[in-house]
Order: structure tokens, then C-alpha cells, then sequence
């Protein structure tokens, strides 16, 4: 069995900061407050696919 990942991007530079590992419970895509380096500041990251 393999394990999948997916990135989440930041939504106000686009850039692909963190990965973490799929989860098939959630139904909605994951967004969460995260450090973006290139921003650097907090900003909103999404789960890309």
C-alpha cells in the first residue's frame, strides 16, 4: 500500500510550500494558516491535488 501526498499551496503567491499525506475520510479539500516563505508571512494554504 502507498502512501499518497498532496501539497498545499499558498493562495496569494501560488507557491507549493508543504506536502502531507492524503487522507480519504475528509471529503473537502484542507486549508490552513501557514507560514509561506516566499510571502513571508501567515497566509492561508490550500490542499492541491
Amino acid at each position: 500500500m502507498s502512501v499518497k501526498k498532496v501539497a498545499l499551496a499558498c493562495t496569494v503567491c501560488g507557491s507549493r510550500n508543504y506536502m502531507i499525506t492524503e487522507n480519504n475520510q475528509r471529503a473537502e479539500r484542507l486549508e490552513v494558516r501557514k507560514f509561506c516563505k516566499h510571502c513571508g508571512k501567515h497566509t492561508l494554504h490550500k490542499e492541491t491535488r
